[in-house]
Order: structure tokens, then sequence, then C-alpha cells
């Protein structure tokens, strides 16, 4: 066995084939004058573990390259990010179901797809092969617990994020909430906590993923007025696009933390573990 990795997920390849004792099969990356990327693979094995996130279009395309390149050979595909995996639904006629698309696309050629908190699980009927799902509540609890707060709360920043955040406190004997929206006027919008109070408290809002961070600053204002001690933010998925992470530390979030599912600065835990385990299974 050998494992492979496209460009943006270099780190989490390198601890995985150092977890399983195995190595690393080299990549070199191109492009052509034409903008076109290039790649070239190898030495290949039977058994390969092909690793990347699809964080953009151009990310996607070298990951189709990359399961190309390792044809012929017993293939695991991880997808420790998936690009298009939140558009799962049709709304109007001629709308592609761009989870579908992209989901029949990279398990093309591969025995079994292996996420990592998947967004809705529910796409892997779009996938070919045998698909499994990694969960990290285990890995952002003990991030969490070494964090130094006193008893946390884990607030979701919604009900759709409940049960995720309801299992990472339920592993630190935390109690958890979520935030839920009242609209008062066109303009006007409240948010807090559904039962809990967060007067006094440490409060670590979880989510499987962060992207534009717009919930979370408008309700750290919020929740700051209702009398939190302290707010800090993490997720499995740290896309945080359009200057995310400025407004959220701007906002008064203190930290924002994330796995190594999207290689960045708030990179603090990893999924390596969980995702060694499923492979030596």
């Amino acid at each position: 066995m050998k494992v492979v990795s496209t460009e943006r997920s270099q780190v989490l390849a390198a601890r995985l084939a150092e977890c399983l004792h195995v190595p690393i099969a080299p990549v070199k990356y191109t492009r052509f004058p034409d903008g076109e990327q290039y790649l070239e693979a190898g030495p290949l094995d039977d058994q390969m573990v092909i690793l990347g996130s699809t964080t953009s279009d151009a990310a996607f395309v070298q990951l189709l390259l990359l399961l190309d390149a390792c044809e012929g050979c017993d293939n695991t595909l991880i997808l420790p990010y998936m690009g298009y995996a939140r558009q799962d639904k049709k709304f109007k006629p001629g709308e592609p179901l761009s989870a579908r698309a992209v989901g029949r696309a990279l398990s093309t050629g591969v025995s079994s797809v292996i996420t990592v908190n998947i967004h809705e699980p529910a796409i892997f009927e779009y996938f070919k092969g045998n698909p499994h799902n990694v969960c990290l509540s285990k890995e952002v609890a003990l991030y969490i617990s070494e964090s130094g707060l006193n008893n946390p709360l884990v607030l979701a920043p919604d009900k759709g994020a409940s049960r995720f955040a309801g299992e990472v406190a339920k592993k630190g004997g935390w109690d958890s909430d979520y935030l839920e929206k009242t609209r008062h006027s066109g303009e006007s919008v409240t948010m807090e906590p559904k039962s809990m109070e967060v007067k006094g408290r440490d409060v670590v809002i979880v989510d499987d993923i962060i992207s534009t961070g717009g919930t979370l600053v408008t309700a750290t204002s919020m929740l700051y007025s209702q009398g939190a001690r302290s707010i800090q933010a993490v997720c499995v998925h740290g896309v945080l696009i359009g200057g995310a992470y400025s407004r959220m530390r701007s906002a008064g979030i203190r930290n924002v933390s994330s796995s190594d599912t999207i290689e960045s600065v708030t990179t603090r835990f990893s999924a390596v573990a969980s995702l060694a385990d499923v492979l030596k299974k």
C-alpha cells in the first residue's frame, strides 16, 4: 500500500502514511502554457490510498487527474473535504444536482470512498463503490478539553448542526444547545440559545463547516450582550472564504480552529487517527 495526494492535502497525507507505516508516492505537479494541469505520480503500488480535498475547481480537476493516473490499482479515495457536497437538491428545472455530478466523477475507478463529516450523508447514494463517513466529534472534544476552558457551553449555530455539537458536548461532559433565530421585523433579528443561558460562561460554537462566518459574527455580538464571558469557534472544515477569519476575530471570537481536512493557519487538530482506524479495519 502507498498513500498519494493532491497538492492541497500533502500534510494530512504525510501524517496518514506515517500512522499506517506505509510510503508516500511522489507526485510532480505542473501546468502547460495554456494553463491546463499536468501531473506525474509514481512509482505506484497495487493498493493506493488517494487523498485530496476538493477546495476549488482546480483541486477537483487535479484529483480527477490523480485518480486516472492510479487506474489499474485497487484504489481507496479519501475526501477530507468534498466541495459541492452542500449542493444536494434541485430547486428548479435546469439546475444540476452538483453533489451527484461530483460524487459520480470522483468515485469512478475506486473500490471505496471515505469522507470526513460529510455535510449530507444522503449524497452517498451518488457514489460508486463502498462509501464511509468519519466523524471528528472525538477530536473536536479533545481539542476543547485541552483549551483550558472551565465547563464550556457548546453551541451549534443552528438546529441542523445541533446533532454534531451534541455529540461533541457528550464526549466532554458539557452542556450543549443551539442558536435560535427570532425575526422581529424585516430587518430586526435576534439570536440566542434555545434553552441555556450564556451569562458568565465560556461559549464554544461548533459546526462541521465555517464558510463565510456570517452567522457566527452576528451571533457573537448578541451572545456578548447576553453576558457570555468568551466565545470561540471550532469546526471540522475551515473553508473561511471572503475574509471570514478576520471578520470573526474582529467580532470578538477569541479563537477560530479547524482540522487539517483543509490545511490552513486555523488547523489545530487532525483527522489522521480516525482515517487510519477506518483503513486498518
